[in-house]
Parts: structure tokens; sequence; C-alpha cells
């Protein structure tokens, strides 16, 4: 079975069926590669860099595609070190890395298919002994809503977390600040004024939804579109939210000082995540040996590739850290990170997107299980994953319709 094209298909939808996230967010973009053979089989991955900047995805992918035609999937890491090799002066990090996990993860969904095998399942086979921490045969896991913005006011946002709790979620995650549909995003950079507002938050969540719900806070601070906190906002926020039992308070600061990332962690008790915006090994690396992270959340359709996402994975192992897959892409990065969890025995818990879209769901098809708060290990071949010529009909990519932080010369409106 060898490779005779690869392609990049550019699709834009509706973000999410999501009233409470739609409130925010109207559309999604998304850049999807297939790899074809000879033997009549496609390989599907995606790339997270579809949702930012879909335009630059074709281009990198025909960058690529020479390394790969011709070849078969017998060695995918060997193909993945040619590429990255090849753009050795502008793909050490960022956005070629970010296009490489797309092309990885079609690589090991078309091995998957060829074998009959999950994805998740060939992960766990190749990686099991780079992991310090015993094998776990995960038999589910739990995941949590990701629930985007603090829907305001307070009434509402009860309503998102009944609403999450309605579809089976057994945990949420807020955003920082407040989202009022009339008057957008309000959040403050001074440090008692953001403390008091999310301590408020919290206990109004806890008062109403009782201590067993796993509550996650998200501060966005990789990608704010107003504002980023200093380290003196972030540790008085984090200490603020101690007494209400997080599951995590996730990129509290910038990505720009990994040192201050590990001081905030010395001076709380809340546990801190982060990591989504990292992209290949090298880039994870001065956070990992400087503890930035109480819990890593690399995005396999982000993370430069699953064997990538299993090596920073294996590395936070080494350091007692657990992981908690980023995933906001479409259905294609979703499965992606339902595989790399399920083949790390340090994987803690599970983002998925809540009544998600045309995007989601005619590519995932009933691959994802939900049941009782927690995910079920995938069981097809491959990724599990299909992007059908109706769909492809149905949703014409829209140029302009990746994501961006506003600022005065490019202002989002989609």
């Amino acid at each position: 079975m060898k490779i005779t094209d690869v392609k990049t298909i550019l699709l834009t939808g509706p973000c999410t069926n999501d009233p409470y996230l739609s409130e925010a967010r109207k559309l999604r973009s998304a850049a999807f590669i297939r790899i074809e053979t000879d033997a009549g089989i496609d390989g599907l991955g995606e790339t997270y860099a579809g949702y930012f900047f879909p335009e630059g995805v074709p281009p990198i992918v025909e960058f690529f595609k020479p390394i790969l035609i011709g070849n078969t999937v017998d060695d995918i890491p060997e193909l993945w070190q040619r590429m990255y090799q090849c753009g050795n002066f502008w793909c050490r990090v960022g956005l070629g890395t970010i296009v490489l996990a797309g092309i990885e993860a079609a690589l090991w969904d078309l091995k998957g298919k060829s074998m009959g095998v999950p994805v998740y399942q060939l992960l766990k086979d190749r990686w099991q002994n780079r992991f310090s921490s015993a094998a776990t045969e995960h038999g589910e896991l739990p995941a949590y809503a990701t629930g985007g913005p603090s829907n305001y006011p307070l009434d509402k946002l009860a309503g998102k977390v009944d609403f999450y709790q309605s579809l089976g979620f057994q945990g949420v995650k807020i955003g920082a600040g407040a989202y009022w549909k009339d008057r957008g995003f309000e959040i403050s950079a001074e440090p008692a004024a953001a403390a008091d507002l999310e301590a408020q938050k919290a206990d109004f969540i806890r008062q109403r939804f009782g201590n067993d719900l796993r509550l996650l806070f998200d501060a966005h601070m990789g990608n704010s579109p107003t504002l980023t906190w200093g380290l003196e906002t972030a540790t008085a926020v984090a200490k603020a939210l101690e007494p209400y039992d997080l599951f995590c308070l996730e990129e509290p600061l910038h990505y720009t000082r990994p040192d201050l990332y590990a001081e905030l962690r010395r001076n709380t008790k809340t546990r801190i995540a982060g990591g989504e915006c990292l992209t290949a090994v090298c880039e994870w690396q001065t956070f990992i040996d400087q503890d930035s992270f109480g819990i890593g959340q690399p995005d396999a359709s982000f993370t430069a590739g699953l064997d990538q996402f299993m090596e920073v994975a294996s590395l936070l192992d080494a350091r007692g850290q657990k992981i908690a897959p980023h995933a906001w892409g479409a259905g294609g990065s979703q499965m992606q990170n339902i595989h790399g969890g399920f083949a790390c025995p340090n994987t803690v818990i599970l983002e998925v997107a809540p009544a998600y879209g045309p995007l989601h769901s005619e590519v995932i098809g009933d691959s994802l299980q939900l049941k009782n708060g927690y995910i079920l290990p995938p069981e097809k071949p491959g990724l599990g994953i299909e992007l059908r010529d109706e769909t492809i009909r149905r949703f014409p990519f829209i140029p302009g319709t990746g994501e961006f932080n506003s600022v005065p010369g490019k202002i989002l409106t989609t």
C-alpha cells in the first residue's frame, strides 16, 4: 500500500450547537488532510491551524507532499522526521509543526485502518516502555464540557452548567471574566478585582451544584483578546480559588514566561494547567524542565503530531505530572486527542466540545461515546473519523473565518 496523493480540505461551518458558546462565536473554520493510497484506503487527519489560519495550511501541505508520495506507512516516525528536517529553518516550532500534526494524524489513521486497529492501541504499544508510571488500561476516562466564556448574569451561568449536566457531563470548564451578550467580555487585570470576580463565580457554582462537580477555570491568558494577567494578578486569582477545590486553573499567564508559571505554582495550592499553545517537544521542554504546569495540556492536532504528543506526555510523566489533552478543533482534532489520551497512562481527564456542531458530528459519527460523564475507549480502526463528500459540499470554506484576537484593524465578526 503506497501513498498516491495528499490533499488539504478547508471547510467553514457552525462553530457549535451549544447556545451558550454560540453567543460568543458563530462560525468555525477547519483544515483536514486526506492521504490517498493505491489500495483504495484513505487516511484523514486535522490540523488545529485550520481554526486560526486555514489559508496557511494548503501551501505547507504541498511543501511536504513530495516526501510522502510513493511511500508506505510502515515507518511513520521516519516520514515525520524527514518532513520536520526538511523544514528545519522554519518548522522547529510554530505553524509548520502544527500542520505536521494533521499530516501525521492522517498517516496514523491510514495505518490503523490498514491493520484494523484503533490508533490509541498502536500508540500505546509503541510507547508502553517510555512511561515511568505503571501501564494503565483506561477502561474509561472522565470528561469535561469545555464551556467557553462565563455567560452572565450568574443565573445564565447556572443555566450553562445545568445544560452541560443534562448532556451527561460531570465536569465543566468556564472562562475567566464575564461575558454579557449585549456588551461582550468584561475582565480585569487588577489583582483584587480579578480575584473577587473569580472567587464569586466559584462560590456560586459550588453553592448551586455542590463539590462533586469537576470544576475547571480557564483564564485564556495565552490568547486573551483584551488583556493578559501578570504574575501578581494570576497569583491573587489562584489563591482566591483555593477554597473551591478546582480541578485546575488553566492558562493564568502568557506563554512567554515559563519561569513565572513555575513561580505561580510555588505560591498557590490551586493546580495550574497549560500547554495548548505549545507546539513541538523542543518548545515544551523549557516548561517541563521548570515544572511550569501541574497538568500539561498538549493538543494532538497542534503539538506537532501524535508521536510528539506522546513524548510530551512521557516527559511530564517522568516528573510525576499528568496530562489533560486540549481539544477545540473540529471532529478530527477531537478524536486525535481522545486517542492520544487513551494511549497515555498519565491522562486524568479529556476535554470534549459539548453539543458540538456538524464539523464535529458528521466527522465523528458514533466514534465518541460519553456515558455517565466518562468517555469510552474508541473501537473503530484508525481514528474513527470520516469526511464525506456531502459534508464538504454543505460547508464550503469561507475566507476570513479563522479565529483571531480582535485588535484595531482586524476585528473578528464571525
